[in-house]
């Protein structure tokens, strides 16, 4: 996918350790103090968000429908999350939910099932390292980036190992099994209506670098079913980018999803830039659910990982 501006400053390592990549839910609320769901702050390391929610399930003793959480964190990486067991006239010891995967930092009763998406977003801070640019390179980049922001692209890891799920996506597809079925397809179908917002995006990078709004609209379509309600110009983009892909604009149609917009823009907010040591950048940002670090750090340099630990 093509960056906005221009070639990376240079190149850094990337994740050599989970420590390197840490990220914090941001929430707007606390838990209210009484209801039938059990809220917990989670730190782990090294662990994705399902199996801890999985994990959570068994210790507690109830289904895994009944754990929710806001969104997916990254493994490789140290995060604090929140969950909700739903856990109606239980009083459960918390002593009874400790394990070595993850750390429970906080406590309480609430009302509502945390659902996907709630979040206001995420606060990272990443530290590169065998970084090849100098600060003032750094500098006048993120002097751009503050300007014209950067491409909201849906990151690799939405798209599975090597591209996995977007193959799954296109078997079911092909084998028509998508069709008013969302069971056990959620992953793919993402994957799917992510790919083709990456394919628009990128053809509005083309066309004017995303430099400006195109008839006051600076958005995209989250294909599924209902009417776009993007202008006709934009529509019309659109139509073009996607007219090779019908198939999966039918599959995401059929299968339930609604058609939605999301910014082409992505803005990283209270940036703070630190250098701990020589060839060393730590990066700390805030961005709303649903925005990917790698879609600013792809903007600065050109990440590498040690061979053994895989995109």
């Amino acid at each position: 996918m093509p960056r906005l501006h221009g070639q990376p400053l240079g190149s850094a390592l990337f994740r050599s350790c989970p420590e390197d990549f840490q990220v914090d839910e941001i929430i707007d609320f606390q838990p209210s103090g009484e209801g039938e769901h059990l809220l917990l702050h989670i730190r782990k390391r090294d662990q994705n968000s399902q199996w801890v929610a999985g994990l959570l399930a068994e210790l507690a003793g109830i289904k895994r429908n009944e754990v929710g959480f806001c969104g997916l964190k990254d493994r490789f990486a140290v995060t604090t999350q929140w969950y909700s067991l739903h856990l109606p006239g239980q009083d459960l010891d918390i002593a009874q939910l400790k394990h070595g995967d993850f750390d429970i930092l906080q406590a309480g009763r609430h009302n509502r099932k945390l659902r996907r998406g709630i979040h206001q977003g995420n606060r990272f801070s990443i530290l590169l390292r065998d970084v090849e640019f100098n600060q003032q390179a750094l500098d006048q980049r993120l002097q751009a980036i503050a300007r014209l922001g950067v491409p909201n692209y849906f990151a690799e890891q939405r798209f599975g190992h090597d591209g996995n799920n977007l193959r799954e996506a296109q078997s079911l597809i092909d084998r028509d099994q998508l069709k008013g079925n969302r069971r056990g397809t959620g992953l793919y179908l993402s994957a799917a209506r992510s790919w083709l917002f990456n394919l628009v995006l990128q053809r509005r990078i083309e066309i004017n670098g995303l430099s400006a709004a195109i008839d006051g609209d600076q958005s995209a379509a989250l294909w599924g079913r209902g009417r776009s309600n993007a202008n006709r110009q934009v529509g019309e983009i659109e139509s073009e980018v996607l007219a090779d892909w019908q198939s999966w604009c039918y599959a995401l149609e059929h299968a339930g999803l609604k058609q939605e917009r999301r910014d082409l823009v992505l803005r990283p907010q209270d940036l703070i830039v630190e250098w701990p040591a020589e060839q060393q950048l730590r990066l700390q940002f805030s961005l709303n659910s649903g925005c990917y670090a790698t879609a600013l750090l792809r903007e600065i340099a050109q990440l590498f990982r040690p061979q053994h630990r895989p995109l």
